[in-house]
């Protein structure tokens, strides 16, 4: 990968070989993490691939902490592991920039904006009865994160897709995630997949129809329930006392096993809250759940508002803290093994299939989420303006997300919509 840079060592020489010692550049790392997080936690609307085209704007291409082909790895590695996606890879960039130190910070800093943001609007659930209007602000962002996602995508790929095998894995696990095969399988599958393929024309004896066979197993994939935006009242505040301690055990289960989406999170809180321990009704339970999708950072601060309507202030950190947890203890678990991973030729190839497979995931959602973003001809216009001003003049996305709520909540006012 070439000589190491002062601002992103290589991948082989690994987050541990380059953390820095105490004194003012760490702290001065420190502060930059916390800097760019913290306007990230602020501005990032539109779900984990969002969030993560936001991140390698920021990262790769605009303070070069990091290659394209690190920031890859730790992307599949992310997808490797329970949790909030683009909250571990923030995490996973903090470590890489600035040790155990940075690994906390860049995560905190993350969650924390969204956090206070989400307890905002859940004050004014509770006691006001309705959210904040959210509708034109969406209206107007969704577009701008279209853009944002296609210009992170173009970069990466040419990053991922190193060989025309690489390509075929790509396609192959565009296809399957069309087809409704479960997202891990697609990510092991490919993996496998690119190993496999490698040992075969290693020697000579590549069998046909293997495989195209290894990521055509199917498997359960969740539906994806139409929320809301404009909710009613709060009416039906659960009754039940809830134990903060319990409060924090029920999220922190969820946070250490959850994979996939927003959606999944959603299975798994009406289990646990609506039918398991009654603590929410089910009209709760999808409030909480839109609030996590109109709000900006991560979609798990949907926690943070259950616990604020179960027990306040109190109950919105525990259930915070008790959702975010385990990704820390996940990302310094499995952190310092990236680089390791990558000096291994086969677990490199892996890698190499996860990070396309990765890739093509965020395909997929961002296709689904272009026929809810571009529904007429002002959101068209301003995703191809944005994407023009990412590609061609670099423009930061932050002000472009900024721009685009500023124009979704105006063009909302003049046609009376709010």
């Amino acid at each position: 990968m070439g000589p190491d840079r002062p601002a992103a060592p290589d991948a082989v020489s690994g987050p541990a070989q380059r953390e820095p010692g105490p004194g003012a550049g760490q702290r001065s790392r420190l502060w930059e993490l916390a800097a760019l997080f913290l306007k990230l936690g602020t501005i990032a609307f539109g779900g984990p691939a969002a969030h993560i085209a936001m991140m390698e704007d920021e990262v790769v291409r605009r303070r070069a902490w990091l290659t394209r082909a690190e920031f890859l790895d730790y992307l599949g590695a992310t997808n490797l592991i329970p949790g909030p996606n683009s909250t571990e890879l923030a995490i996973h960039i903090g470590h890489a920039r600035a040790g155990w130190a940075g690994l906390l910070v860049a995560g905190t800093c993350f969650i924390l904006p969204a956090s206070l943001i989400v307890t905002a609007v859940a004050w004014a659930y509770v006691h006001l009865g309705t959210l904040p209007a959210a509708a034109g602000l969406l209206y107007g962002v969704k577009p701008v994160v279209i853009a944002v996602v296609l210009q992170a995508l173009w970069g990466l790929s040419r990053a991922a897709v190193k060989s025309g095998l690489l390509a075929v894995v790509g396609v192959m696990a565009v296809v399957a995630s069309v087809l409704g095969v479960n997202e891990l399988v697609v990510l092991f599958g490919a993996g496998l997949v690119a190993w496999l393929a490698v040992r075969l024309f290693e020697s000579g004896s590549l069998a046909h129809g293997l495989l195209p066979g290894m990521l055509s197993w199917p498997g359960p994939h969740p539906q994806s329930p139409t929320l809301s935006v404009a909710v009613g009242s709060a009416a039906g505040v659960a009754a039940a006392t809830v134990n903060l301690w319990g409060l924090f055990g029920v999220f922190a289960k969820i946070g250490a096993v959850l994979f996939g989406s927003g959606y999944v999170l959603l299975a798994f809180l009406r289990a646990d809250l609506v039918e398991r321990l009654g603590w929410l009704t089910e009209r709760q339970l999808l409030d909480a759940v839109a609030v996590g999708q109109i709000t900006p950072g991560p979609v798990f601060t949907t926690a943070t508002f259950i616990g604020y309507v179960l027990g306040g202030g109190p109950g919105a950190w525990a259930a915070t803290a008790g959702i975010f947890l385990p990704a820390f203890v996940f990302v310094a678990l499995s952190g310092p093994l990236v680089p390791r991973l990558r000096r291994s030729p086969a677990a490199g190839q892996v890698l190499d299939g996860v990070n396309v497979a990765s890739l093509a995931l965020m395909v997929v959602v961002t296709w689904q989420l272009g026929g809810a973003a571009l529904v007429d001809g002002v959101t068209t216009l301003l995703a191809a303006v944005s994407a023009l001003l990412l590609l061609r003049f670099r423009t930061n996305s932050a002000w472009l997300v900024l721009a685009g709520a500023a124009i979704g909540v105006g063009v909302s006012w003049w046609r009376g919509g709010l």
